[in-house]
């Protein structure tokens, strides 16, 4: 199965477990790091997230894993917030951080840069509308290699 559609079935798994604990389902990610396989599962509530709130839910959802077994590799699973400054993947996250400031990098330049810093106006499935002062552009959402909120400048 690929890691994608892991992180996609492990949601599915998880999001009724992670919501009844009363938080919300941020991220499901399965990648490589190393030697090892590593199940992130993000959760966040609008009081912010503490180590015991990520160790309540790495309880809960343990079991939930260990039973259904959706991942045939061993894996090491991690349960974390997504932090002030947050990865922006989903329509959820783009939701998320309408109107606030955000720094896109690409994977080549686009129109001469490397990465832009503004303010996420809208967004389709295909692009992500950033106003940088003035000056307001689409970029395709496929050129795109990392899109996050900035907290700190």
């Amino acid at each position: 199965m690929k890691k994608q559609t892991i992180a996609e079935t492990v949601r599915a798994l998880l999001a009724d477990t992670v919501t009844g604990l009363g938080y919300i389902l941020w991220d499901v990610e399965y990648a490589k790091e190393g030697a090892d396989y590593n199940l992130t599962v993000t959760i966040d509530r609008e009081e912010g997230i503490t180590i015991d709130d990520c160790e309540r839910v790495h309880r809960a959802i343990d079991p939930v894993l260990d039973e259904a077994d959706p991942i045939a590799d061993p894996y090491i699973l991690n349960v974390s917030s997504p932090g002030v400054e947050r990865v922006l993947r989903t329509d959820e996250h783009l939701d998320y951080a309408l109107g606030m400031k955000v720094a896109a990098r690409f994977f080549s330049a686009v129109a001469g840069q490397k990465s832009v810093t503004g303010i996420l106006r809208a967004y389709t499935d295909k692009t992500v509308t950033i106003a940088a002062g003035e000056q307001e552009a689409n970029y395709d959402r496929d050129a795109i290699s990392r899109l996050t909120t900035v907290y700190f400048d």
